[in-house]
């Protein structure tokens, strides 16, 4: 085949190769790098194509396999080795500092939440929180069971209002 007939025919797969460069990379200007390596490759290596066999499954497998080796690229080159001969300190457990604040910052914001609910409302919620069943805080506070029901359903509908925002920052969305 000469270099000029399989240019015609790549030609003919270039709408499909850069739609599934743009599948690979999730980024236009990815995609036009990787198609342009792709193209590159096939050019390079024309010669190894056969005729008459799938042109297109041909080039996908050229532009699968560079994108596979840019990603390990990457990423080899994004690691870190650290080959220090105390390099057991940085898995060492003492020498780690936590920072709880954010944790302490949101166990204050719900702790604040529970106590601005109604008392009737914070009283079935927290008993319910403690492991108490309904029939117990039923009987607790001499009402029927689903009236404790909707007192805690109603506490938490009041909580996940309040507390919106660790929903969303934790990814818990509520349905």
């Amino acid at each position: 085949m000469k270099p000029s007939d399989f240019t015609l025919k790549v030609n003919e797969h270039s709408s499909a190769l850069k739609a599934y460069a743009l599948y690979l990379t999730q980024d236009r200007e990815d995609a036009n790098d990787l198609l342009q390596e792709t193209y590159l490759k096939a050019f390079a290596n024309y010669q190894k194509f056969t005729a008459d066999t799938n042109l297109k499954g041909w080039l996908y497998t050229i532009m699968k396999n560079t994108f596979i080796n840019n990603y390990r690229r990457m990423v080899k080159r994004n690691t870190f080795l650290d080959k220090t001969d105390n390099s057991f300190y940085i898995d060492s457990v003492s020498f780690s500092k936590s920072n709880d604040g954010e944790v302490s910052m949101a166990l204050q914001d719900m702790n604040k939440a529970i106590s601005l609910l109604p008392h009737d409302l914070r009283e079935a919620f927290m008993m319910n929180y403690r492991g108490y069943k309904y029939q117990e805080i039923a009987d607790h506070f001499a009402i029927p069971i689903g009236t404790v029901k909707t007192r805690i359903h109603l506490a938490r509908q009041v909580l996940k209002k309040r507390l919106k925002t660790y929903g969303e920052q934790y990814g818990m969305h509520a349905a």
